[in-house]
């Protein structure tokens, strides 16, 4: 009687749960890690702590950090990050967002890697599910912070990998909730309604384009005018002023707009934008250009290329996280459609990880392996001994960096910012970093206008409590007394 055959090691789904698990762990670190150190913003991480702290106890989402009492529901459709408030009322901390975020983008690993282990082999979904895992989009979001858009990588993920498949209710039921993650991932499902018709089911796929269209339109034009105490959308206007920055009102739907007056060639020039889109593409061996799932990705790209601010035509932050799910997916589907085996699939897996590999050390996710990430600099621990005798509950003005460390017991807005809360009763402001992170939206608040600022506190009611390494820490002397809860 013969021996049974090995069992072979990619049996079973297990590893690739296993896989995920490890990915989670990895981005939970690189997240945690940087907040540990002090190096997450007030822009954004501080503006959506405050946000699901709103949603915790109970009533809508405002930010001191974008304005006084400043209605988030007038700044960016996101109602998804309500589902964050459980979570926060567990662990009231920056750090529940971030682990949210780790867990959210590590889910999205398995509907891609299960669909290339059913389709293309084991190995084939070990090599895509890591390449995906580890790609500089995912890589680069989890190294900056928080954002919304977290939600929509397992929803494109699962959307896309039961479009693939054929599945065409469930990949309209996964895409439709992208309604509630921003107001333009309506576009997105937009362009999912019209692949599906495509693909056979006319009906369901025209519904699908046709919710994405009005939930987009709603969002746009009745609910962010509503909330927002201007009246319109924040982000219709357009400022251009030559330097590339961004400007207070600048943002995807101004770029629309003065694309008409530019032309089309404003979504290739210049370079960087033909960069990124190179990079996108560059992780699947350019493959993924022979899938129509590509389409999804046209309305992130249109309104990224489209804009007048340069930051959303690179390869940092966190505005290519979305289409990691979508390119991979057509990766996937792409080889697929070739019915590639055999040598072949090894040339572009091969392809794949080299690719990701080759660029992963410019990105976050590879802090991991660099000794800096695990050394905490000295001052870390005085801003904490510093921001400990801020009561709980107290009215903050705070540097960029120390804003995250404060929005769980504080209501704290960013301090230099003209839409602050004025007269707060505690300030603290790093001096050794000049520009705190006010160079958004606004501008650089220089060295000594900052001192110029802090001796006008100081002569207009406000007590020096302390002075150590940078850190400054005053009181407002008519304010009430408080203690720490």
């Amino acid at each position: 009687m013969s021996d049974p055959p090995p069992k072979d090691r990619f049996d079973g789904t297990w590893w690739i749960w296993a896989m995920a698990g490890a990915l989670f762990v990895m981005y939970a670190a690189v997240s945690l890690r940087l907040h540990q150190r002090m190096l997450t913003s007030s822009y954004d991480l501080g503006i959506f702590e405050q946000v699901v702290r709103s949603y915790a106890e109970g009533h809508l989402p405002v930010s001191e950090v974008k304005g006084q009492g400043f209605p988030v529901l007038g700044d960016h459709f996101s109602p998804v990050l309500a589902l964050v408030a459980p979570f926060y009322w567990v662990w009231r901390g920056a750090e529940t967002l971030l682990v949210v975020q780790a867990a959210l983008l590590a889910v999205s690993v398995a509907p891609l890697a299960l669909w290339a282990r059913r389709t293309l082999g084991g190995p084939a979904a070990a090599v895509i599910g890591a390449c995906y895992g580890l790609s500089w989009g995912i890589a680069s979001a989890v190294g900056y912070d928080f954002h919304e858009v977290a939600f929509a990588v397992p929803l494109l993920a699962f959307s896309l990998t039961a479009l693939g498949n054929d599945r065409l209710m469930a990949a309209a039921c996964w895409a439709l909730p992208l309604l509630f993650v921003k107001e333009d991932l309506g576009l997105t499902v937009v362009l999912i309604g019209l692949v599906i018709a495509r693909r056979g089911d006319r009906g369901l796929g025209l519904f699908t384009a046709t919710a994405g269209l009005c939930g987009s339109v709603l969002a746009l034009f009745v609910v962010l005018p509503g909330f927002n105490p201007s009246g319109s959308f924040a982000y219709w206007s357009l400022v251009e002023d030559g330097s590339g920055a961004p400007g207070a009102n600048g943002g995807s739907a101004g770029g629309l707009l003065d694309l008409l007056h530019r032309g089309t060639i404003g979504l290739v020039t210049p370079e960087a934008k033909v960069s990124t889109l190179l990079l996108v593409l560059a992780p699947t061996v350019f493959l993924a250009m022979r899938s129509p799932l590509l389409w999804v990705a046209l309305p992130t790209l249109v309104w990224r290329f489209t804009s007048s601010n340069s930051l959303h035509w690179g390869t940092g932050f966190h505005y290519s996280l979305v289409l990691m799910p979508i390119v991979f997916a057509a990766f996937i589907d792409a080889l697929v459609r070739r019915g590639t085996s055999g040598r072949s699939l090894r040339r572009y897996l091969v392809g794949s990880a080299a690719i990701t590999l080759m660029v992963l050390p410019n990105f976050s996710l590879f802090q991991l392996v660099q000794p800096d990430t695990w050394r905490t600099d000295p001052r870390v621990a005085v801003a904490h001994h510093l921001m400990d005798k801020i009561p709980d509950g107290a009215r903050v003005q705070a540097s960029n960096e120390l804003v995250p460390q404060l929005v769980h017991r504080t209501s704290v807005g960013l301090y230099g910012s003209p839409g602050s809360r004025p007269n707060p009763q505690w300030i603290m402001v790093d001096t050794w970093v000049p520009d705190n992170g006010r160079g958004w939206p606004g501008e650089p608040l220089s060295i000594d206008a900052e001192q110029s600022q802090l001796a006008e506190n100081r002569r207009t009611g406000y007590d020096l409590v302390a002075e150590q390494s940078g850190f400054v820490l005053l009181h407002h002397r008519e304010a009430m007394p408080q203690h720490r809860s």
